[in-house]
């Protein structure tokens, strides 16, 4: 009962999965009543308790309230500061348009149904994020998967899809993301959009971890890997680098009006609140005048992943701030290491288990920001080491009740 994750509940809820974080959002926050050192937040700049974010935030609000616009930006909720946002995010990305969306996950859902019918084929990565299966699930039409980051695999697929479409007259949209979440692995935009010489297809890139992170100015993966021109939609969000709620889709200004019109999702949703598009803004602008922000999350990423990797521990293929620590182990290990990381070390950062992963795998997942010091680097470090030890001594199997 309760699905693949919600088995768990009983003993996982509160703490495990649903667990509090109190206090100013940051590197250090409180967790059951204790300062915790945190890993877990997508704050990847900083952003979320900037001084200049919250007085923005703050005069915003008291300026329009919370409920203004009223409607869906269609019918009445349109506004000069949700048209500023949009023209400025294009510019950034290297589209000619863009469109804001109210949540992330429910934007690419939208922009999957929207941009695809029953005679078009969809070819994916087999570890695309949950909002892009959510999208596929809605798709009437063929949908081919590839191994991940395998381009061979890649390559067939989209053969795959040539054929079909050579019969239904549809057209093929490959899906990918900029920066995979779990992993920390970039996606190959380049070598993907080398395969154009070969079929005819558009990419949708899902770059919701590389927008503000990636690239010399922040603005993606697809300028990360010198391709900015090739990707055909690229979508980002503002949960992460922008530390805000929603996203958007950036393209040629056809397919940006397409989905204007037809993205139900937006259509049919009332609008960002003005407070958060405002917010929203000086999000924007910081991200672009204070490259500094960026800096400091890399140097936090690279001193971590470096203290990681000389203490032997296995950081799978990440390319990116996304720091994956991959441990062998069972269930009972993985919660009792975790807790003893939380109790004993006060040191926050997700696990992941089977079924996200493999049987036999643990998974503690690190998201440096610019908000952790070096100081914090090293207090994790020390930490891991004498967890790691503890592990190979099989500490967690013997001590499961007590640590």
């Amino acid at each position: 009962m309760g699905g693949p994750l919600g088995q768990h509940q009983k003993w996982s809820h509160g703490y495990f999965s649903y667990p509090k974080l109190e206090g100013e959002i940051g590197s250090h926050m409180q967790f059951n009543g204790k300062e915790h050192l945190v890993w877990s937040l997508n704050n990847y700049l900083g952003l979320a308790n900037h001084p200049e974010v919250r007085a923005a935030d703050a005069k915003a609000a008291a300026d329009y309230g919370m409920a203004y616009p009223m409607g869906a930006r269609m019918m009445s909720g349109h506004s000069t500061h949700h048209e500023e946002l949009e023209i400025g995010l294009a510019e950034f990305v290297g589209k000619e348009d863009a469109f804001l969306l109210n949540y992330g996950y429910q934007g690419m859902v939208s922009i999957i149904d929207a941009l695809v019918n029953r005679n078009d084929v969809i070819v994916y990565d087999a570890e695309s994020h949950a909002c892009i299966i959510d999208g596929l699930r809605m798709h009437m039409g063929k949908r081919f998967v590839y191994q991940h980051n395998d381009m061979e695999s890649c390559e067939k697929q989209l053969e795959r899809a040539t054929k079909l479409v050579e019969q239904s007259g549809g057209g093929i949209l490959l899906i990918t993301e900029g920066v995979f979440g779990m992993s920390g692995a970039q996606g190959k935009l380049k070598e993907i959009l080398a395969f154009k010489d070969k079929f005819d297809f558009r990419i949708l890139v899902d770059d919701a971890h590389g927008f503000g992170t990636m690239g010399k100015t922040g603005a993606g993966t697809h300028q990360e890997q010198d391709c900015i021109e090739g990707v055909d939609v690229y979508f980002g969000t503002f949960a992460k680098a922008m530390a805000g709620i929603g996203g958007f889709v950036a393209g040629d200004r056809y397919i940006i009006d397409y989905l204007r019109y037809n993205m139900r999702s937006q259509i049919f949703a009332k609008a960002l609140p003005m407070p958060m598009v405002i917010g929203l803004k000086k999000r924007f602008e910081l991200l672009k005048s204070q490259p500094e922000l960026r800096e400091k999350l890399w140097q936090i990423t690279n001193a971590l992943q470096k203290g990681l990797k000389e203490r032997g521990f296995d950081l799978g293929i990440t390319n990116t701030m996304v720091t994956p620590v991959f441990l062998k182990g069972d269930l009972y290990e993985a919660t009792a290491l975790t807790r003893d990381l939380r109790e004993n070390y006060g040191i926050f950062c997700s696990i992941v288990i089977y079924p996200v992963i493999p049987k036999g795998l643990i998974l503690l997942r690190l998201i440096p920001t610019a908000s952790h010091s070096m100081e914090d680097v090293q207090r994790t470090l020390d930490a891991y080491s004498e967890m790691g030890e503890k592990l190979k001594a099989g500490h967690y199997r013997e001590n499961m009740a007590t640590v």
